[in-house]
């Protein structure tokens, strides 16, 4: 289980990696909420990167660091951004339910404890990001400063 859990590690920072790569393209486009948007979720996926480190290292196991695949730096479009945002969000998933699906097999109960809180935040990443794909799809290119005030309301449950 370790081994995978580490192995996860490594998609998590791959993750916080990407979305700061999105972070800096919107700060290019002089599109700060989206930007800031982006830094929040670079931040996050590393936070979960840590929970797994903290998880390993609690139970006893040895946290082996992977190597991170580079992120991609040839978006083109915002549209393209929250595309590859989603996709790599539906993928973390389906590795969190193998994950999980490992832990059943090994009756690693503990495992199972730790990745439920990963399956239900899965959930929120994933509709956050085909909501955000949607929102800017309807915008189009145009619209993109109707999407930084949709974006600057996320986690604002008054806006």
């Amino acid at each position: 289980m370790a081994e995978a859990m580490n192995a996860q590690i490594g998609r998590e920072l791959g993750a916080s990696n990407q979305y700061l790569a999105l972070a800096t393209y919107f700060e290019r486009q002089m599109l700060p909420k989206l930007a800031a948007f982006f830094y929040r979720q670079a931040a996050e996926e590393h936070e979960h990167a840590m929970k797994f480190v903290h998880f390993i290292s609690g139970v006893g196991g040895r946290v082996v660091l992977p190597a991170v695949e580079a992120p991609r730096h040839d978006i083109a479009s915002a549209e393209m951004a929250a595309q590859l945002s989603l996709d790599w969000e539906n993928e973390v998933t389906r590795q969190i339910h193998s994950l999980m699906d490992q832990a059943v097999r090994e009756n690693d109960y503990l495992a199972q404890d730790f990745l439920r809180w990963f399956i239900s935040e899965q959930l929120e990443e994933v509709t956050t990001m085909e909501t955000l794909l949607k929102v800017i799809q309807r915008a189009g290119p145009n619209g993109l400063l109707f999407v930084e005030s949709y974006v600057a309301g996320l986690g604002d449950p008054h806006a």
